[in-house]
């Protein structure tokens, strides 16, 4: 009862029962391809995983899993990235209380713009969106790999589907070892998965918004006009960045064509904000390449949407706030209109918790482990922002490394802003104030 009046607790407990179903399948014997029993961590591990949407794995999907199990995996992550959200704001609104004004400021990152007066008609999108782009994506992908892959029509369905439903769900995993690496000089395959990343990250906000009123910048609200400008900037920071930083690596970049090494370069500056699948091998990338990805995993994509990391409406926020100091203006805005206070605050408390998280779990890892440090903070940055992406490293971690992780993929998923308000009894803001009074900052 307590969850129906409070559909921000109630989120936290839908991610807990899908990740406690989801391991007790893949604990069962015939989900493995030896149909023996996966032991308890890899299954916990595997299941938050997929519903957190990461990607992250300690076993390899396609060899280690059975059909079973993999088709466990994709309703994991189907789940985890459509519909527990959708499922919490139709409690909230069974319930008949809405959301308040108090949740509504908490989980304003996750959310954004989504009111309970427009929630039915935003679930209906979703529902659309989903169905259209994952088909769409799906007999794409499939036609491909049958037609000029060689796989059989069945594989290629399995594949195509699964491929779909996971970049759909920004979720990373693959049926393939070595995730999208086979494909890196087919544009037919990874331009698909690509667009359907692209387009979950925006948020379903921004796909609203649009869809309520078209291409007309003027008619955007705020939120979608920072959404979709900072995705734009981002993706051409990670694309010239990644094809510079790693034009002449042997490992990576260095062998290919030209069309290749930027159609990969693309690929891979879409794929740090949130999906994580690789048509490049990650652990060869140039030092400068894994802090561009720092940057891309720690911001992620839009809000409400099936994106991780801070949300990229937090990140510019922020920036617009530096940039104001730095000019000494008293108001912090972007195009033509200002922030509130409440939200500068919303901001800088979801950034600086999440890299508090990050370093606490890095230090953590880096203490009871002999991993490189660059390879652990790619690692827990990956896993917070719920990314997927990894040097190579997640099998090696010791089982309470892989716990941590296992936390911070929850956490990541979930939102820093969610679980502390899930936390909270009934705060309440204190009736006086106290004198202000300057400090010397710097």
């Amino acid at each position: 009862m307590l969850g129906l009046r409070n559909p921000i607790r109630l989120i936290p407990a839908l991610f807990l029962c899908a990740i406690a179903v989801g391991t007790l399948l893949l604990s069962l014997p015939f989900a493995t391809a030896q149909e023996t029993s996966a032991p308890i961590l890899t299954a916990f591990f595997t299941s938050t995983s997929a519903v957190s949407v990461t990607g992250l794995i300690v076993v390899d999907t396609p060899t280690y899993w059975s059909v079973f199990g993999q088709v466990t995996i994709l309703v994991l992550f189907q789940i985890g990235g459509f519909g527990i959200m959708t499922a919490a704001t139709m409690f909230g609104l069974m319930a008949g209380r809405g959301f308040g004004l108090r949740q509504r400021m908490a989980t304003q990152v996750e959310r954004s713009r989504l009111e309970s007066g427009d929630a039915v008609s935003v679930l209906k999108l979703v529902l659309a969106i989903t169905i259209i782009v994952e088909g769409v994506v799906a007999i794409a992908l499939a036609t491909r790999m049958w037609l000029f892959h060689g796989m059989t029509p069945a594989e290629a369905a399995w594949d195509g589907l699964f491929h779909a439903v996971s970049a759909f769900n920004n979720a990373g995993f693959s049926t393939h070892s070595d995730s999208v690496m086979g494909y890196q000089n087919d544009v037919y395959i990874l331009g698909p998965i690509m667009c359907a990343v692209i387009l979950t990250a925006l948020g379903f906000p921004v796909m609203q918004d649009i869809r309520a009123n078209g291409f007309s910048w003027r008619r955007w609200s705020l939120h979608t006009k920072i959404t979709v400008a900072g995705t734009g900037a981002l993706l051409l920071f990670g694309f010239v960045s990644i094809l510079v930083a790693e034009w002449n690596n042997p490992a990576t970049l260095g062998p290919m064509a030209i069309g290749s090494k930027v159609l990969n370069a693309a690929f891979h500056s879409v794929m740090p904000r949130t999906a994580g699948f690789n048509s490049l091998d990650v652990g060869g990338f140039h030092d400068e390449t894994l802090m561009v990805n720092y940057l891309l995993m720690f911001i992620g994509g839009g809000s409400a949407g099936t994106a991780g990391g801070i949300k990229v409406t937090t990140f510019f926020v922020i920036f617009a706030i530096v940039l104001s100091e730095v000019r000494g203006r008293r108001d912090a805005g972007i195009f033509n209109r200002r922030f509130g206070s409440a939200l500068e605050r919303q901001s800088l408390s979801v950034a600086v918790m999440a890299a508090a998280l990050i370093l606490a779990s890095t230090t953590y890892i880096a203490s009871i482990s002999e991993l490189a440090l660059q390879d652990i903070l790619f690692e827990t940055i990956s896993a917070f922002a719920t990314v997927g992406l990894s040097t190579g490293i997640t099998a090696d971690l010791p089982p309470t490394g892989q716990l941590v992780i296992i936390a911070l993929m929850f956490v990541g998923r979930v939102g820093t802003i969610t679980v502390a308000t899930a936390l909270a009894l009934e705060a309440r803001d204190r009736s006086y104030r106290y004198p202000e009074e300057n400090v010397i900052v710097g």
